[in-house]
C-alpha cells in the first residue's frame, strides 16, 4: 500500500466520497505483488497455551522500487490479525527490516503501543514480536470448544452492553420476560455499580422462573475461563480495583447464585444467536451498538479461541480516517459500524439533531426521522451499509463465513434494510465470489434488540 489512491473503489459511500477500504487496497497490492514478482512473508501470532493463527502472503523484494508499500500492507495485516485471533508474541518470517519496524510500533510509545499493552494484559505476557526464518515458523494451531445452544429447564440470559443491559428469563427455551435497561458502566469507578446493576437484572429475571437452573452472559471484551481479561465496560475502574474486583466479579455472582454460570464475548454469542435461529454454522456476527462487537462460529459449530475484537479491526485506510477515541488508531471498525458512525455522520447529512445530545439519542433521533419517513436519512444508513460491505470483504480474509449476521441498536426501525441492501450491493460488486457462499441476514426487530440474551441463556450445560 502506502500510495494508496481511491481509484478502484466501485462502490462510493454517499456521504463518505474519500473512503478508501481496506479491502480494496489489500486486493490491489497483492495483485501488484504478483504482477511484478514477490517474495514470500509468513506472519503468526501467538495467544495462550500454544494457540497459534499463521497468515502466508508474499512482499516486494527488498530494494524493489516499490518496496516502501511493504511495511504499510504488512502493519495493518498485523494489527488484523491481533484483533481479529489474538496474541502476545507477533512472529515475522522471512522480512527481519519488518520485523524491526514492528517491534519499533509496539514499543512503549510507538505508534501500536495500545494494542501492546492490551493485548500483554489479556494474555498475561510480555508483548514481543519475533524475528525468524520461513523454516522457523510456528505452525497454525486453532483450538475449538462446543458451547451454547441449552434451552432446557429454568435458564436467566444477560447482555451487558456499552448503554443498556439486557435480561431474559427462558424456561424449557421459551422466553417468559426480557427487561432492557440503560446503564452507564464505562464511566463507573466503583466495581461495585457493575456488581449491583447485574445482579438487580438477574434477580428481575429470577422472579419469573419457578427456580434457577444456570445463568448465561453475553458481555462485551474479553473472558478467560469467567474471568475478565479486558473490556471497556470497566474502563472507569483503577487497575487495583480492576484486578481485586473486577476480574473475578462473573466468579463471585456464581458462588452467590450456587448454579452453572458461563460467560462469553457478546460477538461470540451474536454468532452463536444466529446459528441458532438459521440452524446453519460458519457464522460472523456484527453487533453495531455503542461499539462494534465480533464473533464467530465455525463450519462445524464450534467456538474459537480468537478474540474477533472487531471494533480495533481496520477497515479504512484513508489518510483522514477517523481515530478510535480509545486506541487512536485511524480507520477502525468501531467508527464506521457503530452509533458512533451516526453521531459522526449526522452533519454531513444535515440532519436537525443537536450535536450536544448524548449517541445514543443522537442514533434515536435518527430512527425518528426515519420511522417519519425523511428520506434524509437514506445517505446516513447507505453510507454504513456501504462500510459493512467492504468490512465484510475485508472479514473473509480472516474468517469462513458462510452466513453474516447483523444485529444492534444501528440496525433497528427502517434503517436496517437500507444499510443491508448497500452492505450486498458492495459484496455483488468488489467480491462477486463471496455472496455465493455468504449470505448476509438482518434478523427481525426482536431478535435484533434482546436475542442475544436468549442466545446467552443457553450458554451453559445444566
Amino acid at each position: 500500500m502506502g500510495d494508496v489512491t481511491t481509484t478502484g473503489v466501485r462502490v462510493v459511500p454517499p456521504l463518505d466520497p474519500t473512503f478508501l477500504p481496506l479491502a480494496v487496497e489489500v486486493r490491489r497490492f497483492r495483485d501488484d505483488v504478483a504482477a511484478s514478482g514477490g517474495v514470500p512473508l509468513a506472519l503468526a501470532v501467538e495467544r495462550g497455551a500454544g494457540d497459534v493463527s499463521r497468515c502466508d502472503t508474499a512482499i516486494f523484494p527488498a530494494g524493489h522500487p516499490r518496496a516502501a508499500r511493504n511495511y504499510p500492507y504488512v502493519e495493518r495485516l498485523v494489527k488484523s490479525l491481533l484483533w481479529a485471533r489474538g496474541g502476545w508474541r507477533v512472529y515475522v518470517g522471512g522480512a527481519p527490516e519488518l520485523a524491526a519496524a514492528l517491534t519499533a510500533a509496539y514499543a512503549p510509545g510507538g505508534t501500536r503501543a495500545f494494542d501492546a499493552d492490551i493485548m500483554g494484559r489479556i494474555y498475561e505476557q510480555a508483548f514481543t514480536v519475533t524475528a525468524c526464518d520461513l523454516a522457523a515458523m510456528p505452525a497454525a494451531q486453532e483450538p475449538t470448544r462446543q458451547v451454547g445452544g441449552h434451552l432446557a429447564g429454568c435458564r436467566i440470559g444477560f447482555d451487558a452492553g456499552a448503554s443498556d443491559r439486557k435480561v431474559a428469563a427462558v424456561l424449557d427455551g421459551e422466553e417468559i420476560f426480557s427487561e432492557e435497561v440503560v446503564w452507564d458502566p464505562k464511566s463507573q469507578t466503583n466495581p461495585a455499580y457493575h456488581y449491583h446493576e447485574i445482579m438487580a437484572a438477574m434477580h428481575r429475571a429470577a422472579a419469573c422462573l419457578p427456580r434457577v437452573d444456570a445463568i448465561g452472559v453475553s458481555s462485551a471484551g474479553v473472558y478467560v475461563n469467567n474471568r475478565v481479561r479486558a473490556a471497556s465496560l470497566f474502563r472507569g475502574v483503577p487497575q487495583e480495583q480492576f484486578d481485586a474486583k473486577i476480574k473475578p466479579l462473573f466468579l463471585d455472582i456464581q458462588r452467590a447464585w450456587g448454579v452453572p454460570l458461563e460467560v462469553v464475548n457478546d460477538g461470540d454469542v451474536t454468532a452463536l444467536a444466529g446459528a441458532m435461529s438459521l440452524g446453519e454454522n460458519g457464522v460472523i456476527g456484527v453487533a453495531m451498538g455503542s461499539s462494534e462487537a465480533g464473533g464467530y462460529v465455525n463450519p462445524e459449530g464450534r467456538l474459537t479461541s480468537w478474540l474477533n475484537e472487531l471494533a480495533f479491526v481496520p477497515i479504512d485506510v484513508q489518510p483522514g480516517a477517523p481515530a478510535d477515541e480509545w486506541s487512536g488508531d485511524l480507520g477502525c471498525g468501531v467508527q464506521y459500524l457503530s452509533q458512533q458512525a451516526v453521531a459522526r455522520l449526522i452533519p454531513v447529512a444535515g440532519l436537525p439533531i443537536d450535536p450536544t445530545l448524548s449517541q445514543p439519542e443522537q442514533l434515536k433521533a435518527v430512527q425518528a426521522l426515519a420511522d417519519a419517513g425523511d428520506p434524509r436519512v437514506t445517505p446516513l444508513y447507505e453510507t454504513i451499509g456501504v462500510y459493512l460491505g467492504y468490512a465484510l470483504a475485508y472479514y473473509a480474509e480472516f474468517y469462513d463465513i458462510r452466513h453474516a449476521l447483523v444485529l444492534g441498536r444501528v440496525t433497528s426501525g427502517p434503517g436496517g434494510p437500507l444499510l443491508l441492501a448497500r452492505a450486498r450491493e458492495v459484496l455483488r460488486t468488489e467480491r462477486p465470489d463471496l455472496p455465493a457462499t455468504m449470505a448476509v441476514h438482518l434478523p427481525d426487530e426482536k431478535n435484533r434488540r434482546v436475542g442475544q440474551a436468549i442466545a446467552a441463556a443457553s450458554l451453559p450445560e445444566a
